[in-house]
């Protein structure tokens, strides 16, 4: 019996078969097992055929169990290939998305095709250079991470940018990493940082430790680099939330807070923080706001997301975009994807209008 070839099929069918489908329960568990394998299915389907013709090679699949077997594995090839599909669907949604602006995205077939084709991992470009955990405040947790062009004559934008963990967990060297890369390279100075968490710090912490780090990056500008007229502030997940809180947080004077240009929500969460009835936010005083978000997110539904849009364009005097990828789950920015290559296409300075 092909034990080897039965657990492999037996993982990738899993993973192949809750990826095509709409989760609505068991989402944490569901986020878990499909993460990975929708965003480089092609390269699960490679695995599927190399492992089918190893086991064909040594005769392993043969009589009744070999037939069910090689049935089973051309079932999960064609799951496979619609996640494809819908992976590189993400293009077209982003341009129509952008088209509806009067914007045209890039069109760097070597980073939105080729890339997240052969080499989806988010290695950090020999042009970037990292400046590695400096402190924003006393906490081990307030640190924060500078990535830059190498040429320090470049001059460009600040990105301010959160990761997500639901405000328990996470780190700043996980998510964001293909946006970070890929402004530093023309010249963005980009900022990384991680926060406190629950339990030990709440709802005003993270605040607070939000626009610390909007603090530091205008006080360290003469430094780090970057125009602290044009501060993006982003974020995946919680550091969405952080985000969004922020940019349609009202005005306060004594916080001396520097000015959001514009914000980035990926796969925000949207839910009250832990209980907070209120609703704190004042979108009369929103800058432009891009929200991305997939249809199949097991851990935040698409319906908040949604919800955010409407709530945040009906009262807004600038811009709000909202682009909602077919087939993504939750962190679809960790690799080198073509869903991700397509947003950070759009986020590219050419293509997000700031204030």
């Amino acid at each position: 019996m092909p034990i080897g070839y039965i657990i492999t099929i037996l993982i990738i069918g899993v993973c192949t078969f809750t990826a095509l489908i709409r989760v609505t329960r068991f989402g944490i568990l569901a986020f878990y097992l499909t993460m990975v394998i929708n965003e480089i299915p092609h390269l699960a389907a490679l695995l599927l055929v190399f492992s089918t013709v190893l086991a064909l090679s040594e005769g392993d699949l043969h009589g009744l169990l070999g037939s069910v077997l090689l049935i089973v594995a051309g079932l999960e090839f064609v799951g496979l290939l619609e996640l494809t599909r819908r992976a590189t669907r993400a293009r077209s949604v982003v341009a129509s998305t952008a088209a509806d602006h009067g914007v045209q995205i890039s069109n760097d077939a070597a980073q939105s095709w080729i890339r997240p084709l052969v080499f989806p991992v988010p290695l950090r470009p020999g042009a970037v250079k990292r400046i590695g955990r400096l402190p924003y405040g006393d906490h081990p947790r307030q640190r924060l991470d500078v990535y830059r062009h190498r040429n320090g004559d470049l001059f460009g934008p600040i990105l301010v940018y959160f990761h997500g963990g639901g405000y328990s967990s996470g780190s700043n060297r996980n998510e964001g990493r293909v946006l970070l890369h890929r402004l530093a390279v023309q010249g963005w100075t980009c900022i990384s940082a991680t926060y406190r968490l629950r339990p030990d710090a709440g709802f005003t912490d993270h605040l607070d430790d939000a626009r610390a780090v909007l603090r530091w990056a205008r006080d360290n500008s003469e430094i780090h680099g970057g125009d602290v007229t044009r501060i993006v502030m982003a974020g995946s997940s919680a550091g969405a939330h952080m985000t969004a809180m922020t940019a349609l947080a009202p005005p306060s004077s004594a916080e001396a807070v520097p000015r959001i240009a514009a914000a980035v929500c990926l796969y925000p969460w949207i839910g009250r923080y832990f209980g907070r009835g209120e609703d704190e936010s004042q979108p009369s005083t929103a800058p432009p706001i891009f929200i991305a978000h997939g249809d199949h997110d097991s851990w935040v539904p698409v319906e908040e997301a949604r919800a955010l849009y409407d709530h945040i364009r009906t009262g807004s005097p600038n811009t709000t975009w909202y682009v909602e990828l077919p087939g993504a789950q939750h962190a679809f920015d960790a690799l080198f994807s073509w869903r991700n290559a397509a947003i950070v296409a759009f986020l590219e300075p050419a293509a997000m209008p700031m204030n």
